[in-house]
């Protein structure tokens, strides 16, 4: 398992998981919930679309954050 130690908050220790291994890092049931979370954002997304509402989005390669409008324009964020 690849890991990397962040921190240590009291009694807990903090790891940031490769995503290669996450799978093998966490329980049947947290894949599940996993899974279910990626689909719900999805959901959301395409329903925002559908309503014509303006989404959030992560730019990675000048690594900011814009919102994209229905008509395609982009507002950047600082």
């Amino acid at each position: 398992m690849n890991t990397t130690k962040v921190r240590t908050v009291k009694n807990y220790t903090i790891n940031v998981i490769s995503v290669n291994n996450h799978r093998n890092a966490i329980s049947d049931n947290d894949a599940v919930m996993d899974e279910r979370a990626v689909q719900a954002v999805k959901s959301a997304i395409a329903k925002a679309k559908f309503c014509h509402k303006p989404i959030a989005k992560y730019d990675i390669d000048t690594k900011k954050v814009y919102i994209e409008y229905a008509n395609g324009g982009r507002k950047y964020i600082l």
